[in-house]
Formats: C-alpha cells, structure tokens, sequence
C-alpha cells in the first residue's frame, strides 16, 4: 500500500475546504481563528519531547504540519502567499544566515575543507546577519522584532540575549545571583507596605532576574519551570494514590505535608538506588 506523502495533504486540505463538499468547521475558519490552534500544536510537540513519548511526537508533527499547510491555504486563498513561497523565503534565509556552510549564498556551494570556524565565530556571524535583515526591515532598534504574544518568560531570555550582543549584561554569574537577592528584598520590602502595583512590579523584576540567572547557567527557564511542574503533578497524584480512598480534602494539612514528604523521600531512594 502507498504511504501517504506531502501531496495527500494538500489534496486533503483541499478537499476539507471546498465550499461545496467539504467541512463546515473546516471552511469556516480564516488565519485568526486558526492560529490558537497552530499554538496549542506547538506546546503538544514541546511536551512529546520534554516526556520522551516519540510515538506521541510523530502524531503531534503531524498535527503541527496540519496547521502550517492548512494556514499556508488560508494565505493563498487571500492570494497573499502559498506554500512553496514559505518554503522559498526559508530556504533562501537559512542560506543567507549560513555562510560557512554555503560560501558563494547559494544552495549547492560547498564551503572548503578545514573552513568551517570555530562555533563562538558561527554564533556572532548569525546575529550579525539577523542584525542586518533587521535593518533592511526597518526593525533597526535594539529589540525590535521580538514577538510580544510569546510566552513571558521566553520573551525575556529574547530580550536578555539580544541586549547581552550590545553589553548590557552581567560579566559573571555571582553578579546576576546577587541582583536575584536584591530583587527579592524589594519584593519583601513592597510586601510589607501592602501596595499591590507596586507588589507586581518587584515580582515581575524578580521574575526576569530569575531569567537573567538561569540564561547564565546556560538554563532553559521555560523548560525548567514547566519540568518543576510536572514534578509538582506527579507528586500530587502520588499523595492522591496515597490517601485513597478518604481523598486529598479529607486530610488536615499536617497529613498532607507527612504524604508529601513521604513521596519526596521514595523519589529520592530510587534515585540513589540508581
């Protein structure tokens, strides 16, 4: 039986959104109503990935690719680009912004043997090129194009990195962990005086010290935020197995916190039993 390719998909796209014969839901959507779906496909990847389930990636690839392509129709629809103009730009940018790679700007140059550069060259050739397509852009402030609907804590590694090319960063990690301490104290301070503006100020600047601290470490913040709360989830259903079958709301909160101690010591057994 012939495995299903790149042009099934179109086809099928095509098919779920003839006006005549195809889907209801599928024909009703334009490019704003599609985009939360395009979203939630990307953090359905990121999770396949961060658990290790690769049977789930495969399924969630293939949903992400859905979206794409199904939003690439939506634009031609509209007649403002199709799907080989997206992948024309793409080719053409990664070219542009791999010189070591493809020396002459084109796709079948070969770069010499033995030229390849060091990775902290590579690195600063790619923002210097980033820079540029900025500039011709018209984007030639410091932080222009830096998306505002991602996720807060990326936007501010983004941010954090991009100033860090123009020197406004900390030159080592002790520096960064001490402004961590002292926006804690502010935080401590504008509690004590009961203001809640000023309360989500300090909280906020904590919260991007935070980033600035694990940027340094060479941490993922996203990452390790969203890993401490799978942690958080499973110990919570672990205390739930525990107190079955009363339940969690039954228990006073100095049963709770023996349950939950209970559980961090048997995590941590194991991982020395390992």
């Amino acid at each position: 039986m012939k495995k299903n390719d790149l042009s099934d998909l179109f086809y099928l796209i095509d098919r779920l959104r003839d006006p005549n014969f195809g889907c209801e839901w599928d024909i009703s959507q334009d490019l704003e109503t599609i985009v939360k779906f395009a979203l939630e496909e990307v953090y359905e990847v990121v999770d396949a990935v961060e658990t290790g389930n690769y049977l789930h990636l495969k399924e969630e690839l293939g949903d992400l690719l859905f979206q794409i392509i199904f939003m690439c129709k939506l634009a031609d629809e509209k007649q403002l680009f199709d799907f080989d103009d997206v992948a024309a730009g793409l080719v053409a940018k990664l070219v542009r912004r791999h010189p070591h790679v493809f020396p002459d700007g084109t796709l079948h140059s070969q770069r010499a043997k033995g030229s390849d550069g060091c990775l902290k060259q590579i690195s600063a050739k790619w923002e210097e090129i980033k820079s540029a397509e900025r500039v011709e852009k018209g984007q030639d402030r410091l932080l222009s194009n830096i998306p505002i609907a991602i996720p807060a804590l990326a936007r501010a590694e983004k941010i954090q990195k991009r100033t860090s090319g123009a020197g406004f960063d900390w030159d080592n990690v002790d520096k960064v962990l001490s402004k961590v301490k002292e926006e804690l104290r502010e935080l401590e301070d504008s509690m004590n005086e009961g203001a809640l503006a000023a309360i989500e100020d300090e909280f906020g600047d904590l919260l991007f010290s935070c980033v600035n601290l694990a940027r340094h470490l060479n941490i993922n913040s996203e990452r390790a935020l969203r890993k401490a709360s799978r942690k958080f989830v499973d110990r919570v259903y672990k205390v739930e197995a525990l107190c079955e079958p009363s339940g969690l709301k039954k228990l006073a909160s100095d049963e709770l916190e023996m349950l939950w101690q209970k559980v961090k010591f048997d995590e941590n057994n194991v991982t020395e039993e390992y």
